[in-house]
């Protein structure tokens, strides 16, 4: 009985990872000149630094849950689960508010793969919608300013960045 639901949704998942793939983000104008001597309304004066923003998300959601599917490569699956291990730990151990909100990630290893790539499926539920959830910028996150200056993490995250084969996004909405 589950196994026509896990098929299904896993054909279901497969079909719709090209539209997030092939999915175009508009062109991103250039900032508009201005004369030095007339400042847009709402922007500082003409040799004042404008205050930093943050960068968008690499990977967020936009819905209350959300799904990320994982192509490793086959010989990197042990490197991808100490990943995944890292991140969890380090989001129990966390103290600002912003990444105890993310929780843990509940990650499964399917059986049938994608390709010559193993396949793990990452449900997130609950969401935080607009919150980082690339798991090597979580994991920078976590770390204090002298571990990421460190050059054994530097290793770390070039190993953990070479297990990626692939990922797609879903952000899911409940049915009622």
């Amino acid at each position: 009985m589950r196994r026509p639901f896990v098929i299904s949704s896993l054909a279901l998942a497969v079909a719709l990872a090209p539209s997030l793939l092939f999915a175009q983000t508009p062109a991103q104008q250039p900032p508009s000149q201005t004369p030095p001597a007339q400042a847009p309304a709402g922007q500082p004066p003409a040799g004042q630094a404008a205050p930093a923003t943050p960068a968008a998300p690499k990977v967020a959601f936009t819905t209350t849950a959300g799904l990320l599917l994982v192509q490793v490569k086959p010989d990197q699956t042990a490197t991808f689960e100490e990943l995944i291990n890292k991140v969890n730990t380090s989001l129990a151990a966390a103290t600002t508010p912003q990444l105890k909100q993310l929780g843990t990630f509940k990650v499964y290893k399917t059986a049938e793969g994608m390709g010559q790539n193993a396949l793990y499926v990452v449900l997130v539920d609950p969401a935080v919608a607009g919150a980082e959830y690339a798991f090597l910028d979580v994991l920078n996150s976590t770390l204090t300013d002298e571990q990421k200056r460190a050059p054994e993490t530097r290793e770390m995250f070039n190993k953990f960045a070479a297990a990626f084969a692939g990922l797609n996004k879903l952000n899911l909405t409940p049915v009622k």
